[in-house]
């Protein structure tokens, strides 16, 4: 039991009649000002029950709320603060820290039960940008984080290897592709080939109806298209799985569009027989409008099935094979309205569980203010960034620290955890502009500051002579300041799961590492006295969470730097 919920059982003990447990700990707060407490329970809630002003409450009730890790509960207007007895509370929350390790912030609400989450999603062909760096590391992150909370997350990479883009590149690479620059650098030339194709397609229009054709013949089961398709995939997936490998991402499933094409009939003949279709100029649609939504189209005047009944398809065909409690889409923002309608589709259709399938929107990475663009060749290679970002890391810790052993691997811990925690401290609904000096600085909200903020707590226990049991426990100010922090990091991560929100983590071990490191210039941590030991239990409970908030983000927390 973490300290709040210990206040809000010793409330809700006097507050049997009116307010439950979970609704007493969803109304405590902090106080705005340290010397008003350290957290403070509203009396507004009760005025109605109790017929008694906000204030009367607070006053009758703070005498009564009494435990040993409670300093003094006083009444302070309509709120009951409480000022948490700073030794007894350090001392539990670091010998809980100590005891747990890892395990620390880890809840069981989940029960086991499975959360699909489809995140990346590259297109084949088409090399890995910056542009797919958001889904990516968001997805990767939740996936722990939903872990975290006792969930079983289940890994979707649902490639985008279907589709008219297809028909273009076969298009392309019969016009100008040179088979053996293809296979020498598939991606780029495939890449150059699909630009050249839209340059173009601009003053000769006849190449897209060309590409038409070939995209049909594709999904009739053409064997130079099939073989053609079956190349493209097949080189797209090796450049891709040499990206997640570095970035140190993992699926569970590839399964893309084209998995999907044998089942999507079934999902055309479920929604005619729930008379769900509707003819609109040829094509058929899910009528959406007393949602006040357009019409969701899913099959077009020719014939073709579109992307709304590949998703409708898939999120029946894994809730029947994976039964998920939860089903999550990490996909940009632009694609609000599709998930929107994907979602009403399945509920029109019957299903219960539309209810429990979430879309988790994020912003763009921008280069010089403007969204990078695969079809205009304007894009940012992130195998390149992360070469990049390796390299620069390295020319910093040569330069703080040359002696260094197991450089390369340190560089590349750093180099990669900045370009991670640069997107993830960010809201994920916020635009991100793309800097590799503003993401490597040692110095400011940075994954590298948060790293060696935790190396520099690893040399310190190094350094110690002492094994770091608590004894007293710690009421100086500078270690409550760090206490106070580590006592949130439970409930910093159920805020994230709730949120979906990673940056809520990456904002609390930025804002532990600023503590702990005003603790250590204030404080002689290894100077030898009674409570020594109980400093080095604090330094190692920071470690300990520094280095589980970094792994839920994705990032790795070297020890040395």
């Amino acid at each position: 039991m973490n300290v709040i919920q210990m206040y809000a059982e010793a409330l809700s003990k006097q507050l049997q009649a009116v307010l439950s447990f979970e609704e007493v700990i969803k109304l405590i707060e902090k106080p705005k000002f340290q010397e008003q407490g350290d957290l403070a329970f509203p009396c507004f809630a009760l005025a109605k029950h109790l017929r008694k002003s906000p204030a009367v409450i607070a006053q009758e009730m703070a005498p009564l709320i009494q435990d040993s890790l409670f300093e003094k509960v006083v009444a302070e207007g309509p709120y009951v603060n409480c000022f948490l007895n700073k030794q007894e509370i350090s001392k539990y929350i670091l010998q809980t820290i100590l005891a747990k390790e890892s395990n620390y912030g880890s809840h069981s609400f989940g029960q086991g039960a499975t959360i699909t989450i489809d995140f990346s999603s590259p297109n084949i062909a088409k090399p890995f940008s910056m542009g797919h760096l958001r889904s990516t590391v968001i997805g990767n992150s939740l996936a722990k984080i939903v872990e975290k909370c006792g969930y079983q997350p289940l890994r979707i990479n649902h490639l985008g290897d279907w589709g008219t883009q297809f028909g273009k590149l076969i298009v392309a690479y019969k016009l100008w592709g040179n088979d053996e620059a293809v296979r020498k650098n598939p991606i780029t030339e495939l890449l150059q080939l699909y630009v050249r194709f839209h340059d173009e397609a601009q003053t000769n229009p006849q190449l897209e109806a060309e590409a038409r054709m070939w995209f049909k013949l594709l999904e009739e089961g053409n064997e130079e298209a099939l073989n053609l398709w079956r190349w493209f995939r097949e080189e797209s997936l090796k450049e891709f799985s040499r990206i997640y490998s570095l970035l140190d991402v993992e699926f569970d499933s590839f399964n893309g569009e084209a998995f999907y094409n044998d089942k999507m009939e079934t999902t055309v003949e479920l929604l005619n027989k729930k008379n769900l279709l509707t003819p609109s100029q040829g094509a058929k649609v899910v009528d959406l409008s007393e949602q006040n939504l357009p019409p969701c189209l899913i099959k077009k005047s020719d014939g073709a099935t579109l992307y709304a009944t590949r998703d409708v398809t898939a999120a029946i065909y894994r809730q029947d094979n994976y039964h998920f409690a939860k089903a999550i889409y990490v996909v940009g923002h632009e694609q609000s309205l599709h998930f929107k309608q994907i979602f009403l589709v399945l509920e029109k259709m019957g299903y219960q569980w539309a209810n429990d399938m979430v879309h988790v929107p994020f912003g763009f990475i921008l280069k010089d203010g403007k969204k990078m663009s695969t079809r205009k060749g304007k894009i940012v290679l992130l195998e390149n960034v992360m070469k990049e970002a390796i390299e620069l890391a390295k020319q910093n810790i040569e330069q703080k620290n040359p002696s260094l052993d197991n450089k390369d691997e340190i560089s590349k811990m750093v180099g990669l955890g900045a370009i991670i925690f640069h997107d993830l401290k960010n809201e994920r609904l916020n635009n991100i502009e793309f800097s590799l000096e503003e993401m490597l600085k040692f110095e400011g909200t940075t994954g590298p500051y948060v790293q060696y903020t935790h190396a520099r707590g690893c040399s310190i226990l190094r350094k110690a002579k002492v094994s770091g049991e608590i004894t007293n426990g710690l009421s100086d100010s500078q270690s409550w300041s760090v206490v106070k922090l580590l006592m949130d990091f439970p409930a910093t991560i159920q805020r994230s799961m709730q949120q979906y929100e990673p940056s809520v983590i990456a904002k609390y071990v930025i804002e532990l590492s600023q503590e702990f490191n005003k603790y250590y210039s204030h404080v002689k941590v290894l100077h030898v006295d009674e409570e020594m030991n109980d400093r080095i239990a604090l330094v190692r409970s920071v470690t300990i969470v520094l280095k589980e908030g970094l792994r839920l983000l994705g990032v790795k927390a070297p020890e040395e730097m």
